[in-house]
């Protein structure tokens, strides 16, 4: 981490203190996930931590960066931390034999060994990860819409709740989203890099879905990295929170329409990868083994670090950080830990 990089709010007041944070960590978890279930029909099921490296089935992000390795003895293979589990929850949903309207969600860990290290990010990821089953007839903006909605419903239930319980706590997340694509983001801020276009039109917003994510915009330039063999480019986007604490952009969610048969080969060829069709996942989308999804992952750090007003996402699991990050936080009484 670059300590110069970190946000310190000037008269920082940890509303919190350690006992309190960790009982409202807690009730945050499990309030949300209960939310979150009833809203999108989801059902918590069990998930690995690692898969194996030859399957296909662990998501690539922007192609960059490097999983964490190592190899099993006993099945004399080589096996990887997943970075999400975007492409096991579809096979999940096929094994477990799950109806149309009907999901998954699940607790995923993670370690992203080449995360940029600041306010928001650590090498240590937990997310909800959450999964239903779609007919393809609803691979449509309108689908991935009332999604966000519900997932933003969830939320703001969970802030309401818990503003009562925590009462110093100040509730401030709008659940109106305002909906927009990488290419009218562009269109409209023209001139300014992608982060000062998320920033003018979540500050202006305070809640924004940013879609279309993944595909080329008309300057040629592409407005973030997604892996070609998940998401459908044209039916994706993040959830994007205005933190007035730290004057700053928080996603909360990546989520999307997954590919279908098409959609997987032209992305594969657009990305410039198409030997991942003959991975045993990608093998079984296009032999019509799986059934059409939408699905996405949550921040659980992120989610507790917003509704417990904290200033570091380390204030709100535990990670490692540089001397000079702690020494930082310590002297602006942000306790990380």
């Amino acid at each position: 981490m670059c300590a110069k990089e970190l946000i310190l709010p000037k008269h920082y007041e940890n509303k919190l203190d350690f006992t309190t944070t960790e009982i409202a960590i807690k009730y945050v978890k499990d309030l949300f996930e209960k939310r979150l279930a009833h809203h999108l029909n989801l059902m918590r099921v069990s998930a690995p931590l690692y898969v194996l490296a030859d399957s296909g089935l662990n998501d690539d992000l922007n192609g960059v960066e490097r999983p964490v390795c190592f190899d099993m003895k006993e099945l004399g293979k080589e096996v990887t931390i997943v970075h999400s589990l975007a492409k096991w929850k579809r096979m999940a949903l096929a094994r477990y034999r799950f109806t149309c309207g009907k999901g998954i969600y699940t607790d995923m860990n993670a370690i992203r060994r080449d995360e940029q290290l600041d306010n928001l990010h650590s090498t240590y990821v937990d997310q909800w990860d959450w999964e239903k089953i779609i007919d393809p007839s609803e691979r449509n903006v309108e689908t991935l819409r009332y999604c966000v909605m519900q997932v933003m419903k969830a939320l703001k239930e969970t802030e309401k709740e818990l503003s009562i319980v925590f009462e110093n706590l100040e509730p401030f997340i709008k659940e109106e989203v305002y909906f927009i694509t990488t290419q009218e983001l562009l269109e409209r801020y023209p001139d300014k890099t992608v982060k000062q276009r998320e920033y003018e039109i979540v500050k202006e917003h305070r809640t924004v879905f940013l879609m279309q994510i993944g595909d080329r915009l008309s300057d040629g330039s592409v407005h973030d990295g997604r892996a070609p063999d998940y998401d459908d480019w044209s039916l994706n986007g993040d959830i994007l929170i205005y933190y007035p604490l730290l004057d700053c952009v928080v996603e909360i969610s990546s989520m999307g329409i997954r590919v279908n048969e098409e959609v997987l080969l032209e992305q594969l060829q657009k990305a410039g990868c198409m030997e991942r069709a003959q991975l045993p996942f990608h093998q079984q989308l296009l032999h019509h083994e799986l059934p059409q999804t939408i699905g996405g992952g949550i921040g659980q750090s992120r989610i507790c670090m917003l509704l417990l007003n904290k200033a570091h996402i380390g204030e709100v699991q535990v990670s490692l950080w540089d001397e000079e990050t702690l020494a930082l936080c310590k002297q602006h009484r942000i306790h990380l830990l």
